[in-house]
């Protein structure tokens, strides 16, 4: 058994791992997919006090490399649910196994929203991506479309005008929502076009493979575009559904929990980006997981 299990190996779960070993707490971090979380796939992160710029990857490493060093263990397995047995906490993988520990830490993080369009899941790895740094090269000297004016949408579409022939963003609103920087690096290269309150109403495709877009502007009137390939990057949402007994959600979904990042059950703390909030960036997911590493500390000691 574990003092703590930590559910989620981002920036918020991999922090709170740091600042639990080092408080003298045998620690558990599990994750899904992949240490390092949403901010693995940024090509370059330059909002991290005290580093000039750094690839997502590379600072997601470092993170799970403090960690482990420190003497986290660490699984890569899909948790399914947790329950309460006692004093223990209980959670349950996907795998088969069940692991035990003093207190838990919620540190889900979120996935990609998509559009909701027909056919679109079947369009997942046949035209439709969500990572630029993963997918991108597969689209060399190519004609693509990234959905969404964000800074997850403007740093991807930056990385793809470097190796695609063409890159149209589509934007519902008529103004970029991510940060002026990058939106001025975006707008100085020649190869980029940007579609302004535009939505896309529909995936035209052929043989099951994505071929364009259907197009809406703000007039009502309806256009469609060729691409080999379209990006999404419209938003996250949080998979918290199987902790909703342990954890109060708010009618968004997110673990309804304030900067104190405590449940209303005892030992059971939420971090980082699945947690309601108004910020939402590797900073404060690392101070997320700080919080709630030192109040599942505290609560331990208190036993």
């Amino acid at each position: 058994m574990h003092d703590i299990i930590i559910v989620g190996g981002g920036p918020a779960g991999l922090t709170a791992a740091v600042y639990a070993l080092r408080g003298g707490k045998s620690t558990l971090v599990i994750e899904k997919s992949g240490f390092g979380g949403q901010i693995a796939f940024s090509p370059k992160v330059e909002n991290i006090p005290g580093t000039q710029s750094i690839s997502g990857a590379e600072f997601a490493d470092k993170l799970t490399e403090q960690a482990m060093a420190l003497g986290a263990d660490v699984e890569l397995e899909t948790v399914v649910s947790a329950e309460i047995d006692g004093p223990v906490k209980k959670v349950y993988t996907e795998e088969g196994n069940v692991f035990e520990g003093r207190a838990l830490i919620l540190a889900t993080g979120v996935k990609h929203r998509m559009l909701g369009l027909e056919g679109e899941t079947d369009l997942i790895g046949n035209g439709i991506s969500f990572c630029a740094v993963c997918d991108g090269a597969f689209y060399a000297g190519q004609d693509v479309v990234m959905v969404g004016g964000g800074n997850s949408a403007l740093q991807e579409a930056l990385l793809l005008s470097e190796v695609c022939r063409s890159v149209t963003v589509v934007q519902n609103l008529p103004v970029f929502t991510g940060e002026k920087t990058l939106a001025d690096a975006l707008f100085a290269k020649e190869n980029v076009k940007v579609r302004f309150s535009t939505l896309v109403v529909g995936y035209l495709q052929q043989d099951g493979r994505l071929t364009g877009l259907r197009l809406r502007d703000e007039a009502g009137q309806e256009s469609e575009i060729a691409a080999d390939g379209v990006f999404l990057a419209v938003g996250l949402v949080p998979e918290n559904e199987a902790f909703a007994s342990l954890a109060s959600l708010d009618e968004r979904g997110y673990f309804d929990a304030d900067e104190s990042c405590k449940t209303s059950t005892p030992g059971v703390f939420v971090a980082g980006d699945c947690r309601r909030k108004a910020i939402r960036q590797v900073t404060t997911a690392a101070c997320d997981g700080t919080v709630a590493a030192t109040a599942a500390a505290d609560y331990l000691n208190s036993l």
